[in-house]
């Protein structure tokens, strides 16, 4: 199997709410604690601190995988979960935030892997949040069970079930009282992987694009050829194009090294970071030299 970090070191390249205040008084930690706290590629479920993002955006993951929290006001949104024991961590990052969590609550996705959505019944049942997920793969998030579409179908262990989720058609965007987060769909990774888009302002009234974006990577199963794929290929290569034209100010990562997060923070900030053009540009070199090696290999 191609190494997962090898493809992944290939070089980078709507409705605006009232800012709002931390339920506690003090600021939150600086970006720089966790960039102290946490190495690049870290562990999965590594508890680190949180820090704001921008405005009312704000990074409540582990040290390895990333978990954002946007506070649009009237609610609250979640994307992705970590591992169901990164979900613990988020829970304690969210606690120390001294977010009110007892506002409506929604939690989306980025890819189903357990990595990433792994945690999300245990979040949904400690917050009494709704899970809204790709309506392709509705059953993953139902039954725990891969999607045989998936190229590392078999790789991973199964998720805890989800009770009740909510399809949501792929490139659709979801309006929360006049706050608008838009799904941009990156299938690839995984079948059912999206990518997300919204804007945040802070208290000064300057507004910022911010883009979590899929990890891309065409990692696989050994018996996995995407050559085999011809029509999965294509719509890699669509939704490669769709975050190739979204403009944004901020681009994050549901693996933080996978756009060079801890760097970024050591730099001065996530808004030195590649854009999405750049970003999709690095994905698109993988993918070629993924199909190429197949080319390649003796079957």
């Amino acid at each position: 199997m191609i190494s997962a970090r090898l493809l992944l070191a290939i070089p980078l390249a709507l409705a605006v709410p009232a800012a709002t205040t931390l339920a506690s008084e003090s600021a939150p930690p600086p970006i720089s604690d966790w960039a102290a706290t946490c190495e690049d590629w870290a562990d999965w479920d590594k508890p680190g601190p949180p820090f704001r993002i921008h405005g009312d955006t704000y990074y409540v993951g582990t040290c390895g995988i990333a978990v954002i929290l946007i506070d649009t006001g009237n609610r609250l949104v979640l994307i992705d979960s970590g591992t169901e024991a990164g979900a613990d961590v988020v829970l304690a990052n969210i606690r120390a935030l001294g977010i009110d969590t007892s506002r409506p609550i929604e939690i989306l996705q980025s890819h189903e892997h357990f990595d990433h959505v792994g945690g999300i019944a245990k979040l949904a049942q400690a917050l009494s949040a709704t899970v809204v997920v790709n309506q392709e793969v509705v059953e993953v998030y139902r039954t725990g069970q891969a999607d045989p579409r998936d190229p590392q179908a078999g790789m991973h262990e199964p998720m805890r079930p989800v009770a009740n989720v909510r399809p949501l058609m792929p490139g659709a965007a979801i309006d929360y009282d006049g706050f608008t987060i838009q799904s941009i769909a990156t299938p690839g990774h995984t079948p059912g992987a999206l990518s997300w888009r919204w804007q945040s302002c802070d208290v000064a009234g300057a507004c910022k694009t911010i883009v979590y974006a899929d990890s891309l990577s065409a990692i696989s199963a050994d018996s996995y050829r995407f050559t085999d794929h011809t029509g999965y290929v294509a719509q890699f290569r669509s939704g490669l194009n769709r975050l190739s034209a979204t403009t944004c100010d901020i681009l994050i990562t549901p693996h933080p090294s996978g756009s060079n997060m801890r760097e970024r923070a050591l730099d001065g900030g996530l808004e030195s970071g590649p854009s999405c053009a750049e970003y999709a540009a690095a994905a698109t070199t993988r993918l070629e030299i993924r199909l190429e090696q197949e080319r390649a290999a003796p079957r």
